[in-house]
């Protein structure tokens, strides 16, 4: 396992993390079995949040016994310094412990980074549960580069999290200036949500960049935790063959796609937003077709049920015009 600091916190953490979301999909006893896997190769840095439903309760059940062997990170998409102290206890409990290493502001939009940081906001609370020794450092989150150059001006952030894959490079500038500065910078999105289906590859091209402090896929079974440790801890600079398909793989996606983060939900007439691209996906880049449209047509509610309210594409972190990509997919599937 490779080890680096994360950035000027100070701690020692594994190059490759784990991401906390896909184990909602499994159950408490699964967890536990992962997370003694992890301390066997090594694996130390965790991350959840407050939005993944019971991913920090699993977390910390799994955790009994060897908490002092994991870096918890957490964070909440509270804005008030009341709804965070209350969030920051929550966590507290979920996981178990009585500190959170790093406890991070989750997504904010411009207006609301203003308002965590205004009086009464929730870097108040952060900043008060930091001096009672609850969380230990503080970070923050973001899917626009707006966000992520503001993050890079605030004195108290010691950590940024934002997408880095093969088709999203955009903050490449800005990831390098995280190194420059010291702030540990954790590459989220690593197979751009379940777009990029070679793993290996994936893991490969942001282990690359020297810039990355951390990379934190999704892990659900004992198999990909090893294939991902094998690709992040490689070593090898990546091959013609390899550059030649990472271009393919950004010709075919471009950058207008789902990265089924599932911020567009709920839907006003409960369409699976995301759900729907998937199958697009399976339709178009995979060539399985047959199989794309019988799963496409169990679902209960189509493309083509849109009523082009717009409320998707207020709450997408990515301004995708999704009503005009669920007509496109309407008409491919023909309802």
């Amino acid at each position: 396992m490779q080890y680096t600091t994360l950035g000027k916190t100070g701690i020692r953490i594994s190059r490759i993390g784990f991401g906390g979301i896909p184990i909602q999909k499994i159950d408490a006893a699964g967890t536990r079995q992962l997370f003694l896997q992890m301390r066997q190769v090594g694996i130390n840095y965790v991350d959840t949040a407050r939005g993944y439903t019971v991913s920090e309760s699993y977390i910390g059940e799994a955790i009994c016994g060897m908490r002092e062997h994991f870096v918890l990170a957490t964070k909440s998409m509270s804005r008030t310094r009341e709804a965070m102290a209350k969030d920051i206890e929550t966590s507290l409990a979920n996981l178990r412990t009585d500190y959170i290493d790093l406890y991070q502001v989750h997504n904010p939009t411009m207006e609301q980074l203003e308002q965590v940081i205004a009086e009464g906001g929730a870097l108040e609370a952060l900043l008060e549960a930091r001096a009672a020794g609850k969380i230990g450092h503080i970070g923050l989150t973001a899917h626009s580069l707006e966000v992520f150059a503001k993050a890079l001006t605030l004195d108290w952030v010691e950590t940024i999290m934002f997408p880095y894959n093969i088709v999203e490079t955009q903050g490449v500038e800005l990831i390098r200036k995280c190194a420059e500065k010291e702030i540990g910078f954790i590459a989220m999105k690593p197979l751009a949500g379940g777009a990029l289906d070679d793993a290996t590859l994936a893991l490969r091209f942001i282990a690359s960049n020297p810039d990355v402090t951390v990379v934190i896929p999704g892990m659900a079974d004992e198999r990909e935790i090893e294939q991902n440790i094998a690709a992040v801890c490689d070593g090898s600079p990546l091959t013609g063959e390899e550059n030649a398909k990472i271009e393919e793989i950004r010709a075919a996606l471009g950058t207008q796609f789902c990265r089924r983060c599932n911020y567009c939900a709920p839907c006003t007439v409960g369409i699976n937003i995301p759900g729907v691209f998937l199958m697009d996906g399976y339709l178009t880049r995979y060539g399985l077709g047959d199989w794309a449209k019988s799963r496409y047509d169990a679902m209960e509610k189509k493309a083509s049920d849109c009523v082009g309210c717009g409320a998707c594409e207020t709450r997408c972190p990515y301004q995708l015009p999704i009503r005009d990509m669920l007509q496109a997919v309407a008409a491919r599937f023909g309802r």
